[in-house]
């Protein structure tokens, strides 16, 4: 069997370093549970394990409660946030600073005084969760950021090396996500709020149908913009030199088949997420999945088929045929 023989670009230690462990200690009206960091080893790279570790339960609500305001608020009034948090104003008010000073939201005092969560409130608020309902039991350092998301290293509650990714859609321009995004046609109004939960549970249902007929990372939960999954075997294939390219080649055409079998097409394929290995490949960044059939569905395909068959043309000098290939992965099992 081929082996990947060099690995060029090193990702950080998959949880050596750097790991946070929660302990659920007492409970919350809203949720039964509460968390409290009990013991912490090292210092996350941004400060998140530092604010889950400082979190009180009326934090919890003051932010669970702009979250549900503001499917009707662009800027969430105090009055509004004490109402739902059911906490007298004074102390909302108070909160609200700290929370500010986190990072966690965003104020304004035009057109009136309001506040919004921050992306970091949102990420607060689904580690607060899965903890609370026992799939996370630690929290490492950043692996990696894309444009529109965020990768940690964690563990489960046995122990088990897990990622958490957190989807930032919306992050750089909500007119740019919605263009890309097939799962928000038809959306007339939406915040990146919004966007990000829905990109997070449209890839987490997409995997749940995918694993394991297909060779993705195996979905474990998912709360607001934030997916649990299991680590990805071996390396991406950018960052590695092949022994056997053309064999790869083929790995990945196969699960490109095998997910199409399943009704389903990748959409967005590309050396950046296909993570090759000594057995195979695995494929991940699933948000952008479209169904086989759909509107553009064959255009997606040819493109994903074309990206994957050019980088191996540029990087291993393969003569590969696009349209040949993409005749295989369609053509009916025999």
């Amino acid at each position: 069997m081929p082996s990947v023989i060099s690995v060029v670009v090193v990702y950080s230690s998959r949880l050596c370093l750097r790991i946070v462990y929660f302990d659920l200690v007492f409970t919350d009206k809203y949720t039964n549970t509460y968390i409290n960091v009990y013991d912490c080893v090292g210092i996350m790279t941004d400060g998140l394990a530092e604010i889950v570790k400082s979190f009180d339960k009326r934090d919890y609500r003051i932010l669970v409660g702009i979250e549900v305001a503001m499917k009707f608020f662009e800027w969430v009034p105090v009055t509004e946030i004490s109402k739902y948090a059911n906490l007298p104003s004074s102390e909302v008010t108070y909160r609200l600073k700290l929370l500010g000073k986190s990072d966690l939201l965003q104020h304004t005092i035009h057109p009136y005084d309001g506040y919004r969560i921050y992306f970091n409130g949102y990420d607060v608020l689904a580690l607060y969760t899965l903890v609370a309902r026992g799939t996370l039991a630690a929290l490492g350092s950043i692996m990696g950021v894309g444009k529109e998301s965020v990768v940690y290293e964690a563990q489960d509650s046995f122990g088990h090396s897990v990622v958490v990714k957190m989807h930032r859609e919306g992050r750089t321009s909500f007119k740019q996500v919605k263009r890309s995004r097939t799962h928000l046609d038809g959306v007339r109004h939406f915040s990146w709020i919004y966007a990000a939960r829905l990109a997070a549970k449209t890839e987490y249902d997409f995997l749940v149908q995918l694993y394991p007929k297909v060779s993705v990372p195996r979905p474990i939960d998912q709360n607001r913009n934030s997916i649990v999954m299991e680590v990805a075997k071996g390396w991406p294939l950018v960052s590695v030199k092949l022994e056997n390219p053309i064999w790869y080649f083929d790995e990945i055409v196969r699960e490109i088949k095998n997910a199409y079998n399943l009704g389903f097409i990748h959409g967005d394929l590309s050396e950046f997420n296909v993570f090759a290995h000594d057995d195979g490949v695995t494929l991940i960044d699933w948000p952008q999945c479209l169904s086989v059939g759909s509107e553009g569905s064959d255009e997606v395909l040819m493109r994903d088929i074309v990206n994957v068959t050019r980088f191996f043309k540029r990087k291993y000098g393969l003569e590969l045929d696009a349209e040949k290939t993409y005749q295989s992965v369609t053509d009916p099992i025999e």
